[in-house]
């Protein structure tokens, strides 16, 4: 699928960049090339030392930001695919700088179609969260606007050869920002006890490597305006805390601005264009003038509308982690993971 291909990854030093190109270079050792586009000169060269130029000549690294329309539109020339997870991700940190989180989430969003579409780029997937669904913070918001700009991008390109997706999936298990480290920290550092913002809390559990492999999947079989949703488990925030540090206590230090008790995925409006592809579901496009809804359906065997009403949230779930199955997860993804 990637292989003679050039991939070009926004925010690729994060830590889904990181395991997206570990993933491509196990399973497509014949890629043409893989760029890195990311504002971080640091975070750069720390990937340079793991991908040493001269074991890896098909890595290329560019300093740019999404906001940069001129500089992306050079970025991408001659790439075939884009992977577009470049974004202000911190829900606190939106909340207090909410014009930079538009500029970098929205009009960022913006950039990247507008660069595919004037370089022939054949597929574009973007990576959105559960947040967006049923915003109540600006962090969900712009990227709720971000998804409808990338699936909108397929009704505007015209004769072009190009396929836009988005991909949605919950708290990323053990990635910079996460509270699994946080607490891990806290309670190497002596902790007499961790912070929990609701006993109630309940969130989406997805590792970095089901992430990347949905984006995968996304790129392999996707018509075009697809959201895409995994069928993932959910924790109880107080499982999370019970799975590092057993022995100590929990203090409920309240919700923060802009933060759910729980989160969701698909609405209950949303399952009326919501299809079941068995691993995964897909949210259609309200509006596509290309594909029509038995085009969807015939692309994707065996498929079928979920039930009206249907509901995906984190305290709805049918699938739950417990604090036995937390840890046999943390142990396979945090270096060194142990119980204290």
């Amino acid at each position: 699928m990637l292989n003679g291909k050039t991939v070009l990854i926004t925010g690729g030093t994060g830590s889904f960049g990181n395991k997206f190109v570990e993933t491509i270079l196990r399973d497509y050792p014949n890629v043409k090339k893989i760029v890195i586009y990311s504002r971080g000169e640091l975070k750069q060269y720390n990937m340079k030392q793991k991908y040493p130029e001269k074991d890896y000549p098909m890595l290329r690294y560019l300093i740019g930001d999404v906001r940069d329309a001129e500089r992306l539109k050079m970025a991408c020339e001659g790439v075939d695919v884009i992977i577009h997870a470049a974004a202000i991700k911190q829900v606190d940190t939106a909340e207090y700088n909410p014009r930079e989180c538009i500029k970098t989430n929205v009009n960022g969003a913006v950039n990247v179609i507008d660069a595919a579409l004037a370089n022939g780029v054949k597929d574009v997937v973007a990576l959105s969260t559960d947040k967006a669904c049923a915003p109540i913070n600006l962090y969900g918001a712009t990227k709720l606007t971000s998804d409808k700009l990338f699936i909108a991008a397929n009704n505007i390109k015209g004769s072009r050869d190009i396929r836009f997706s988005v991909v949605r999936y919950g708290n990323v298990m053990g990635s910079r920002g996460s509270v699994i480290p946080f607490f891990i920290k806290l309670r190497d550092q002596g902790a007499k006890e961790l912070p929990i913002t609701d006993m109630r809390m309940t969130r989406f559990n997805i590792s970095l490597q089901e992430g990347v492999d949905l984006v995968m999947w996304a790129l392999k079989n996707h018509l075009g305006g697809e959201l895409f949703i995994p069928k993932i488990p959910s924790y109880k925030i107080t499982d999370v805390a019970k799975a590092i540090a057993p022995n100590l206590a929990l203090k409920e230090v309240g919700i923060r601005p802009g933060e759910k008790l729980h989160e969701e995925m698909i609405t209950p409006t949303d399952s009326l264009s919501t299809i079941d592809l068995g691993k995964y579901y897909a949210i259609l496009p309200s509006v596509a003038f290309n594909h029509t809804i038995e085009d969807y359906l015939n692309h994707y065997p065996g498929s079928h509308f979920v039930e009206q009403g249907f509901y995906f949230a984190s305290d709805n779930n049918k699938d739950w982690d417990t604090v036995e199955t937390l840890r046999e997860k943390f142990a396979k993804v945090i270096p060194g993971f142990e119980v204290k």
